[in-house]
């Protein structure tokens, strides 16, 4: 359908009628009037200078479309896409009584460089991280797996603003049903505005009173690689440098993919360790609560003394003394993260040293708790994966009442209450316990520890991938041509 240039023009601004930085600016080509159409805040205006605006004004006649220095040309015949265009970066050209609408991509150029990531470490891998916009992400992600088979679905959430979003996974590795399942339910959400992925994580995971985050959600380009091609989703959002993960199951969050990089020994060593850090971090101070309180004949003889004598004078119960100090603790970490991050470091290192020799010396707090909170709070920090620290901050609490009420029965109980949770989540019909419940042996081998890279030629069953085998070769027959069937 033909519209005349007004018409349009007049569809345009009343589109944007409280937008200032909406700009419309009219030439006459081949004795006919063209608007050319913007957002001055979203696009470069150099790029429409020197590519559209100077050579129309240089030449007035001819193809208009072999005049313009611009790529990335689309056409479209509807109003309705071409303000979404606008929203985008694009500039909006428009011939009178011309049925179709050309869009040339001129975004502009402010975009943060590509850093590392700010809260997962590096050693001995790509120092790449995810920033803000979405293409930027996405090259990142075919650059490092350079395959056709990578697959990148387009989706946009937002009914008041649209924020685009993009599924990928490896097509002839992904479960399709899973695939299908995470764009149902993306499609289900109905909500204003999506400021991150992780607001799209709330509306899609199975679970979401659980304590237990459900999807992965990472900075890193090389974690996001590997998982793709262990047959897994990633959903990645424009304005958000996290990527999130699905389906994934418990032991996820304690690997990183620095483990590989590393000998076998070390690789297993580290591994372990992150893994005994769960249950030191939300049992430890329980159990200090539980023998102070209930099992004081637990303690060795040469202990019992010295444990004696640093409790004996505190005014509070053991309970109320560990949650003063955890709390504390606590409120020092979150001043420490919203401040800025000098001043947050000093905030952490004075706070820490100050207010814990200074509530040691009132006597309101016993040295023996500080030991044991220094532990739990550097047992936290061990995990590689953000959300899940988190998890371990508030699970400890629990616990702890727990152990004040029934002692190492109450240890007992609240673990119980734990595991019998994780054995029944689910996500995206993937059970969360794997490789435990159900048991599988063969899943082991990449869960407590980490074995030999030519050990792990079947890729984790969590993720339901269509091709189970890896194309590797074993060791000791790389020679022969050998590989696993």
């Amino acid at each position: 359908m033909h519209h005349s240039i007004q018409d349009v023009r007049t569809y345009f601004q009343a589109e944007f009628a409280s937008a200032n930085d909406f700009i419309i600016h009219t030439l006459i080509w081949n004795q006919k009037p063209i608007d050319i159409v913007y957002l001055a805040t979203l696009v470069s205006e150099e790029m429409i200078q020197d590519g559209v605006l100077t050579p129309l004004n240089h030449t007035k006649q001819g193809q208009f479309l072999q005049t313009i220095g611009l790529g990335q040309m689309q056409v479209t015949c509807l109003l309705e896409q071409a303000v979404d265009a606008l929203l985008r970066g694009f500039c909006v050209i428009y011939v009178d009584d011309d049925s179709d609408l050309y869009l040339f991509h001129t975004p502009s150029s402010f975009q943060r460089s590509i850093t590392e990531p700010v809260n997962e470490k590096v050693l001995g891998n790509s120092h790449e991280g995810f920033i803000e916009r979405l293409d930027v992400n996405l090259h990142l992600i075919r650059k490092k797996v350079t395959s056709k088979q990578l697959a990148i679905r387009y989706v946009h959430v937002g009914l008041e603003a649209d924020t685009k979003l993009a599924i990928v996974y490896m097509d002839q590795l992904a479960n399709q049903d899973i695939v299908a399942e995470i764009e149902k339910r993306i499609a289900e959400i109905r909500v204003d505005y999506i400021s991150s992925v992780g607001i799209v994580e709330q509306f899609i995971e199975d679970a979401p009173y659980s304590p237990f985050p459900q999807v992965l959600s990472t900075e890193r380009v090389d974690r996001v690689s590997a998982n793709l091609m262990e047959g897994r989703i990633a959903l990645l959002a424009d304005g958000s440098s996290n990527a999130i993960i699905l389906p994934v199951s418990f032991f996820a969050f304690y690997q990183s993919p620095d483990d590989y990089n590393l000998r076998i020994l070390n690789g297993s060593f580290f591994r372990l360790l992150r893994v005994s850090s769960f249950f030191i971090a939300i049992t430890l101070p329980a159990v200090y609560i539980a023998v102070v309180s209930f099992h004081f004949e637990t303690i060795p003889n040469e202990l019992v003394l010295p444990m004696q004598n640093a409790v004996l004078d505190i005014p509070f119960p053991p309970i109320m003394e560990a949650m003063l100090m955890e709390l504390t603790v606590e409120l020092i970490r979150e001043a420490g993260l919203r401040l800025h991050s000098a001043v947050g470091q000093t905030i952490g290192v004075v706070g820490g040293l100050v207010i814990g020799d200074a509530i040691v010396r009132v006597g309101l707090v016993s040295n023996i708790m500080i030991v044991v909170v220094a532990l739990t709070a550097i047992s936290s920090f061990v995990v590689p994966s953000y959300e899940f620290r988190e998890t371990l901050r508030i699970l400890r609490f629990p616990i702890m009442i727990l152990s004040a009420s029934f002692g190492f029965l109450g240890i007992v109980f609240g673990l119980s209450i734990l595991l019998i949770h994780m054995c029944k989540l689910e996500v995206l019909g993937v059970p969360y316990f794997y490789p435990l419940s159900p048991l599988n042996w063969k899943g082991l081998k990449d869960s407590f520890i980490r074995s030999s890279i030519w050990q792990m030629n079947e890729r984790p069953r969590d993720s339901r991938p269509q091709k189970k085998w890896r194309n590797l070769f074993l060791r000791g027959s790389v020679k022969h041509g050998r590989s696993k069937k």
